[in-house]
């Protein structure tokens, strides 16, 4: 028994090897068994806060996945044992690049995390805070695993100088070969800094109308009015003209109606009175004007404008079926009639001699 423990394996005893695995094991149970009971304290004092700090914590804590404590035990262990130099660095290598893995994992979901917390904040104040957090998750998870990934290369002895050196080039030759995608990824970047819209936001595309539910790195769907999704790609939303509701402070209406022809010079004459004040007897509106506009084919035309002071189409909807009502009512009292498409017809009859009468 003494002769098998004293036995020489690469270099190191069975009682060393032994010790060592020991150690390993140790030291991996034991940070394992810590990190998750952090993680279980830290997420039952997140749920009894209102603050944001301790969830990202427990969340980071419950990201730790299982090799990240085997190898810290494995660099533990290693330390009982005597390796050549070149066993020894390689072993250490291997062991950055599983920190390194998570490490990157952890500021992944950190990224993740702050940005959702500042979308939350900000989301009633700030609706364009929907459109930019997709991008910008985007973008802060690509940083940190390129970052993860030089780290790791230059780590494992690749020259960096090189790789970043073909990378530009093939990079060329792969944004020639994909230009029509880096198009939607470019406009994606100028929707998310200049804001020509938001999620929320009601959207005219040509004679197309939707809600913005989302935009993506490639494109933006809409929800029509009638049900469907609406798939726009980035590039071609940019090139179109849009007409963004969602932007809109208040509403101007322009409406006609037309009298009969026969309806006395007096009467004409009170009706702009009476329009004003079927439009400022409603609340959140403002007038702006109603004149007699024109001798119709077969009325006589008067207009009104005036502006809803909200946006929201149900309200101009219910201002203008109200005003609609009053002017009904304030017609029917002074009697004045409403015109309706109408032709009179003149019959000549020639006389005896072929002329007309």
């Amino acid at each position: 028994m003494t002769e098998f423990l004293s036995a020489d394996w690469l270099g190191n005893t069975v009682q060393a090897w032994g010790l060592a695995l020991g150690l390993a094991l140790a030291v991996t149970v034991a940070l394992g068994v810590l990190v998750r009971w952090l993680a279980r304290r830290v997420a039952a004092l997140a749920a009894r806060t209102a603050t944001g700090a301790d969830d990202i914590a427990a969340d980071l804590l419950g990201r730790t996945k299982s090799f990240f404590f085997v190898a810290l035990g494995i660099l533990a262990g290693a330390q009982m044992l005597a390796f050549p130099g070149g066993v020894r660095t390689a072993l250490l290598r291997a062991v950055i690049v599983v920190l390194l893995l998570q490490a990157g994992l952890w500021a992944s979901a950190l990224v993740v995390a702050l940005l959702k917390e500042y979308q939350s904040r900000n989301l009633e104040t700030d609706p364009a805070a929907a459109t930019t957090i997709g991008a910008l998750v985007f973008i802060g998870r690509l940083i940190v695993w390129t970052l993860v990934l030089v780290i790791a290369l230059d780590n494992l002895g690749v020259d960096i100088t090189a790789l970043v050196t073909g990378l530009g080039i093939g990079g060329i030759a792969v944004a020639l070969a994909v230009q029509n995608v880096l198009g939607d990824l470019l406009a994606s970047l100028s929707i998310v800094l200049d804001k020509p819209f938001v999620v929320g936001d009601f959207l005219a595309v040509d004679d197309l109308l939707g809600s913005v539910e989302d935009v993506g790195l490639r494109t933006t769907r809409l929800r029509s009015l009638s049900g469907e999704q609406l798939v726009f790609s980035n590039t071609d939303l940019l090139k179109s003209r849009v007409r963004n509701f969602g932007r809109m402070y208040e509403r101007r209406i322009l409406f006609g109606i037309g009298v009969t022809y026969d309806t006395p010079r007096e009467k004409l004459q009170r009706i702009p009175g009476i329009l004003r004040e079927a439009v400022e007897s409603q609340e959140k509106v403002r007038f702006d004007r109603a004149h007699f506009k024109a001798f119709g084919p077969y009325s006589l035309d008067f207009e009104v404008v005036y502006y809803v002071t909200v946006p929201d189409y149900g309200a101009y909807m219910d201002v203008q079926q109200a005003v609609n009502f009053r002017i009904h009512e304030r017609f029917e009292e002074a009697g004045i009639e409403f015109a309706f498409p109408t032709q009179t017809l003149h019959l000549v009859r020639p006389d005896a001699a072929g002329t007309e009468a």
